[in-house]
């Protein structure tokens, strides 16, 4: 089978491997769909915390039963997408429903070798049927993400919500929030990004990072500023300066992660009573609430989805999908 490793930052290998050896109680899937992560991206750079190369990445990603147990829920031939947070079931997270953040979680093409590749074999309690498109089924991850973030920070209707940084998944957060009736402004470097949430995601406002960025959000919220603010970026310096934005009495929520240490103005942070949360993964819960909202229409899946490429050009084409020129939302990789 055709497979893409990054063996180092920036370099990327394709090789044919034998298939995987299907075990008891795991399904063998031939993998259709995978969508091209922050995180692919990072581990590409050289950016992500929590990996060792050489690695196969991707865990975006959708495919066909290949062959399950007999008496499986599953059979050859069914669309599926799969969960790609190995959860062990039984530490301190898991026994709460926690299995996002589980003590001993194995993330498929993070700490573990992933979908960039044309068969698969996962253990069946992370594989899910799905009655949407193969392209659709692809997305959901990123989107449970968002859909995640928004439900830790306990959205209201009415509510006016900040997101920091406008990649995917500040995208996702975007949809979530404003599916949730509340009132989105979008902030981002790119304008380009700002006005794709304008025009396709049904943000309210979108302001570009600049000289007056803190002054504009200031007059959308009467100087108030916002009952949440959720960081997508990335990125320390904005992690920090993000607590500005914050509205007495509100919640602030770190969606991206850094290796960094995070510093705020502790008088600040009790004057107004800010709630920090942490916001990682998804559940199965949020899954289920993405695709419930693709069922509805609600999820503008064929505007995210800008960019395509087969597998066997993933190598010589990756290095593209980190260029702003080429507008890249999201990009999906053909096996």
């Amino acid at each position: 089978m055709l497979t893409v490793t990054c063996d180092m930052p920036r370099r990327l290998s394709l090789e044919e491997r034998p298939l995987p050896e299907r075990r008891d109680g795991e399904v063998l899937l031939r993998v259709r769909r995978v969508g091209v992560c922050g995180t692919d991206l990072h581990i590409y750079t050289g950016d992500q915390p929590y990996l060792q190369y050489p690695r196969v990445m991707g865990h975006e990603l959708s495919g066909v039963v290949a062959e399950a147990d007999r008496g499986s829920k599953l059979a050859a031939g069914d669309a599926v997408l799969v969960m790609p947070y190995l959860s062990c079931g039984h530490c301190v997270a898991c026994r709460q429903g926690k299995t996002n953040c589980c003590v001993n979680i194995q993330v498929l093409g993070v700490h573990c070798d992933g979908a960039f590749t044309e068969y698969l074999s996962v253990p069946e309690a992370f594989v899910h049927k799905v009655d949407v498109s193969l392209d659709e089924a692809a997305m959901v991850e990123f989107l449970a993400i968002g859909a995640h973030a928004v439900r830790r920070g306990t959205v209201r209707a009415g509510e006016r919500v900040l997101v920091v940084g406008t990649g995917p998944i500040g995208m996702a957060v975007l949809v979530f929030a404003r599916l949730r009736g509340a009132a989105v402004t979008a902030l981002d470097t790119r304008p380009d990004r700002v006005a794709f949430c304008l025009d396709h995601l049904g943000a309210h406002a979108g302001v570009t990072l600049g000289a007056d960025d803190e002054a504009q959000l200031a007059r959308l919220t009467d100087g108030e500023f916002f009952d949440i603010v959720f960081d997508a970026t990335g990125n320390a310096r904005a992690m920090e300066r993000g607590f500005r934005f914050v509205a007495h009495g509100g919640r602030y929520v770190f969606v991206s992660i850094v290796r960094d240490n995070i510093t705020f103005s502790d008088p600040e942070f009790h004057k107004r009573e800010t709630t920090l949360i942490a916001s990682r993964n998804a559940t199965l819960e949020d899954f289920e609430t993405v695709l419930a909202a693709m069922r509805a229409g609600h999820v503008p899946t064929a505007a995210l989805n800008t960019h395509r490429l087969p597998l066997a050009r993933v190598p010589a084409e990756f290095e593209r999908l980190l260029d702003p020129a080429q507008h890249v939302v999201k990009a999906i990789v053909e096996c």
